[in-house]
């Protein structure tokens, strides 16, 4: 299983990619796998200011919906359009071209709060 150390990891399984003061969120190998093959993913909190741990939107798989996590305080700026059309790009390449969302972070103190890819090993066992 595909672990970048670049990245911070909630419990949730999301990850994050900070650049400055915005950063890049997305899915785990690991959630993509146990989802399935991907059919469809919903943001409707474009340009809303969000709570860490509140749900942005959610991904539908073949076998499940699961809810999409904040893992940190932000408001959220983008969202990745390929997926419009290709949300299966999450389950090819959930660290890169299968990101999700792009956030203005409201509180980098909340990072530290976060798994390191060490501790989210151990979550996942």
């Amino acid at each position: 299983m595909n672990i970048p150390e670049n990245l911070k990891y909630t419990k949730d399984h999301e990850w994050i990619r900070i650049e400055g003061d915005e950063a890049y969120v997305g899915i785990t190998e690991f959630a993509a796998h146990e989802l399935g093959d991907i059919v469809f993913i919903e943001v409707e909190t474009l340009e809303e200011s969000l709570d860490m741990e509140v749900d942005f939107g959610s991904i539908e798989a073949v076998k499940t919906v699961s809810e999409l996590f904040m893992p940190v305080s932000g408001t959220v700026l983008e969202f990745n359009a390929v997926l419009e059309d290709s949300p299966e790009t999450v389950n090819q390449d959930p660290y890169g071209d299968g990101w999700i969302i792009k956030i203005s972070v409201s509180d980098m103190s909340e990072v530290d709060q976060l798994l390191t890819p060490e501790e989210y090993k151990e979550l996942i066992g």
